[in-house]
């Protein structure tokens, strides 16, 4: 009986071992790289001027802002400097006009600058051609150069440690017409 079970039991260890072993072995034969689309996006031509245009929205949305709020400072101004000539429903009215007003600024700033708000999806809509040109060029380097993943060193995902060896930046800025011979290495020089 117990010589039956020994040939069964290693049976069962080593396919063990093989299910564990395998995927190690799989991992290793991939390929991981990253590209820096920051890096990328600023060597573009056409980024430069929708920045300039994005920034020149930003500076009218945030003057409109300033301007409204200028007002509610002025309301306030007004009402302390009158408060005492006031009767107490005179107070309490200009009180709540300068909270409805002051409201309405931080609703506008939400309107303007919140995740949904007009900046982000003017934002959204200019630079998603250009990203997604990277992410086509990305696309067409990875596969040319046998790569399994390729992660985004700019974005959310941290890096603690990417060796250079396997920066594709520069591949892909070729794959996007871009000239490389006047940038700077991966080391900054």
């Amino acid at each position: 009986m117990l010589r039956s079970s020994y040939p069964t039991g290693w049976l069962i260890a080593v396919v063990a071992f093989a299910l564990v072993a395998w995927p190690q072995a799989a991992e290793a034969q991939q390929r991981i790289g990253y590209v820096d689309s920051d890096d990328i996006l600023e060597q573009l031509p056409e980024y430069a001027s929708i920045q300039q245009e994005l920034d020149q929205l930003a500076n009218e949305l945030e003057a409109e802002i300033r301007d409204r709020d200028r007002e509610v400072d002025e309301m306030f101004d007004e009402y302390q400097s009158r408060e005492l000539l006031y009767t107490q429903e005179e107070r309490e009215r200009r009180r709540q006009e300068i909270v409805r007003a002051e409201e309405e600024v931080e609703r506008l700033r939400e309107q303007y600058f919140g995740p949904d708000g007009e900046f982000y999806q003017q934002q959204e809509q200019l630079l998603r051609p250009l990203q997604e040109r990277i992410l086509e060029a990305v696309e067409v380097v990875a596969d040319e150069e046998g790569y399994d993943f390729v992660f985004d060193r700019s974005g959310d995902f941290l890096f603690l440690y990417a060796a250079t060896q396997y920066n594709l930046t520069r591949q892909v800025l070729i794959e996007l017409g871009i000239d490389i011979e006047e940038l700077p290495d991966e080391r900054g020089r």
